[in-house]
């Protein structure tokens, strides 16, 4: 292994990076929600383990939103013609 770490440096060290995010992200989550999975069945601790996965991202999510002032932008239909339109019809 230090062989070729000293024969791929570069390679090497942004593989090396990628694994440390992820161990720092495991860790994170584990500290946050827990290091065990309550479900017995093995289909329920996959949906556990994806629910405190998601649930991560949201949080890290809105911590970027409020750290660097990012307002959210969300992409909705605007309703508001539909819903005078149906006013109307349950008026008469």
């Amino acid at each position: 292994m230090y062989h070729y770490f000293q024969l791929n440096r570069d390679e090497f060290m942004d593989h090396y990076h990628k694994r440390s995010n992820i161990e720092a992200t495991n860790a994170a989550i584990k500290r946050k929600f827990g290091e065990t999975l309550k479900s017995k069945n093995p289909v329920a601790q996959v949906n556990e383990l994806l629910a405190k996965i998601v649930a991560y991202n949201l949080t890290v999510v809105i911590h970027e939103m409020y750290e660097n002032g990012i307002e959210p932008n969300f992409f909705y239909k605007n309703t508001s013609s539909l819903d005078r339109t149906m006013g109307s019809n349950q008026s008469s």
